[in-house]
C-alpha cells in the first residue's frame, strides 16, 4: 500500500507526531498537503525529473515536500540546516532546484540567498515570510488537491559530506515505475519488520540520508513517526513510554548521552514496546554499545553505508557479541579489504574497505566522470564491473 490508501483506510490515523508539542500529522492530511504541493508544481512548470529542495529544521511539514517528490516524479535535495547562505546557495544552484521550500525559522539563511539563486523561481516559506519569499500556506490553499491521475516514483539527490572539496549531489536514475510500485519494491526489503502498527522515533536531523530514507518508508507501511526537533536523552526515553515506540534510529553520540544518564532516570521509564533500535554513522565504542544491550536488551542492530548506496553491512546484537566491534558481514555488495594500490588482502590484515556491484549505482551530479570518493586513479579494479573504495575507513579482513 501506498500513502493514498493510508489515507483512504486510516484517514484520522497520524502520520507524524511532534515530540515537542504533541500536534499531529494525520495520512489524510499529509495526502492533501502533498497533493496540493504537486499540483502547485506543476502549474509552474514542474515536470518529471526536475528538482526541488528543502531547507528546513524538523518541522511537521517537512514530508510534505518528499511525499510530492516521490508522488510526482521529482527529485529530493534536502539540505543541512546549519549551513551558511554561501554554502545553501550553491547546492540550490548545484542541483538546478526550480523550488526552494523553508521556513520563517531559516528566516536569517534565508534571507541572503535571494540574490545567490536567481535561477530558483519559486521560493516558499511557512509559519511566516519575508520579503522575496511565498507563504506556503497561500501556495497550497489557493492549489487543487484533487489527485493525479498518475503518480511517477520520484528520488532523493542528497549532496555528500565534502570531505573531498565541495559537496557531490549523488544522483540516481528515476524508477520508471508508479509510486505505488516504487514504494512496494522499497517495502520488500524489510529487515526490521516494519508495519503498519510501527512507530518510530526520529531523534535526528531530517535532512540526513537515513533518517529521511526511515521517515519515508516507516509512512509508506502505514507507521507513525514520531519526530524530535532535537535529540534529548530523557526527551527520548520518554517518547519511546509514552508513544509504545516499536522502531527507532541512532548514531552513537546519542547512546553515549543516554547512557549519562541518572540510573533512577534511565529506569523511570518503560520501554517494553521497544523492539528495533537501528545505528549507524560512526563506530560505536565496545563498551558504549555493551552497555546498551544490557540496558535494552538484544535490540541493536548496526549497519555501515553510505550515501552513495554502493554497499553496506549488518549485524544483530547476538552476532555483534560474539564480535564485539564488527559492523557485520555484507548485505549489499560484495565487500573486500583492499591496500592502498587496491590489491586484496588476506585474513587478519587491516586495509580499505571496498565494496563491488554489478552495474553502478550513481554518478555525481554535474561530473558524472567525477572518480568516486578516495579512488584517486578513477579506474575500476577487479572484475569488469569494478570495485570501488567509497571510504578512507580501516578493516580487519575476516
Amino acid at each position: 500500500m501506498d500513502l493514498r490508501d493510508h489515507a483512504r483506510l486510516t484517514p484520522e490515523k497520524p502520520a507524524m507526531i511532534s515530540a515537542d508539542t504533541g500536534q499531529v500529522v494525520t495520512f489524510e492530511q499529509l495526502l492533501d498537503t502533498s497533493t496540493r504541493l504537486i499540483r502547485f508544481l506543476q502549474a509552474h512548470g514542474l515536470t518529471r525529473g526536475d528538482h526541488v529542495a528543502i531547507l528546513m529544521e524538523n518541522h511537521l511539514s517537512f514530508m510534505d515536500l518528499v511525499w510530492a517528490a516521490y508522488r510526482a516524479g521529482l527529485y529530493i535535495t534536502s539540505i543541512n540546516r546549519y549551513l551558511p547562505p554561501d554554502e545553501v546557495a550553491y547546492i540550490v544552484r548545484d542541483c538546478g532546484a526550480k523550488a526552494l521550500v523553508t521556513s520563517f525559522a531559516k528566516r536569517d539563511s534565508a534571507g541572503p540567498l535571494l540574490d545567490m539563486i536567481p535561477d530558483c523561481p519559486l521560493r516558499l516559506m511557512m509559519d511566516g515570510v519575508i520579503p522575496g519569499w511565498r507563504s506556503y500556506e497561500a501556495a497550497l490553499a489557493e492549489s487543487s488537491n484533487a489527485l493525479p491521475d498518475e503518480e511517477w516514483m520520484g528520488e532523493s539527490m542528497l549532496y555528500s559530506s565534502g570531505t573531498t572539496g565541495r559537496p557531490k549531489g549523488i544522483l540516481r536514475p528515476l524508477p520508471d515505475l508508479s509510486t505505488a510500485e516504487g514504494m512496494a519494491l522499497r517495502q520488500s526489503v524489510n529487515r526490521y519488520g516494519l508495519s503498519a502498527g510501527s512507530v518510530y522515533l526520529s531523534p535526528a536531523p531530517l535532512y540526513h540520508a537515513a533518517p529521511l530514507s526511515f521517515v519515508l518508508t516507516v509512512q509508506s507501511f502505514g507507521g507513525t513517526v514520531v519526530m524530535m526537533e532535537k535529540f534529548d536523552a530523557e526527551q527520548a526515553l520518554k517518547m519511546i513510554a509514552e508513544h509504545k515506540v516499536t522502531h527507532s534510529q541512532w548514531v552513537p553520540t546519542m547512546f553515549v548521552r543516554l547512557l549519562k544518564l541518572p540510573r533512577d532516570v534511565r529506569q523511570a521509564y518503560d520501554l517494553s514496546c521497544h523492539r528495533v533500535a537501528v545505528h549507524a554513522a560512526a563506530p560505536c565504542p565496545v563498551e558504549v554499545k555493551r552497555e546498551m544491550i544490557g540496558w535494552w536488551g538484544p535490540i541493536l542492530y548496526e549497519y555501515y553505508a553510505g550515501t552513495e548506496a554502493s554497499g553496506s553491512t549488518f549485524i544483530t546484537s547476538e552476532d555483534w557479541l560474539k564480535h564485539p566491534g564488527s559492523v557485520g558481514k555484507a548485505a549489499l555488495g560484495v565487500l573486500h579489504i583492499c591496500d592502498e594500490d587496491g590489491t586484496e588482502l588476506p585474513i587478519g590484515e587491516t586495509g580499505l574497505v571496498y565494496f563491488e556491484r554489478e552495474v553502478p549505482t550513481f554518478q555525481y551530479h554535474n561530473d558524472p566522470e567525477k572518480p568516486k570518493p578516495h579512488d584517486t586513479r578513477n579506474t575500476p579494479i577487479g572484475t569488469p564491473s569494478g570495485m570501488w573504495a567509497i571510504w578512507t575507513r580501516r578493516a580487519i579482513s575476516t
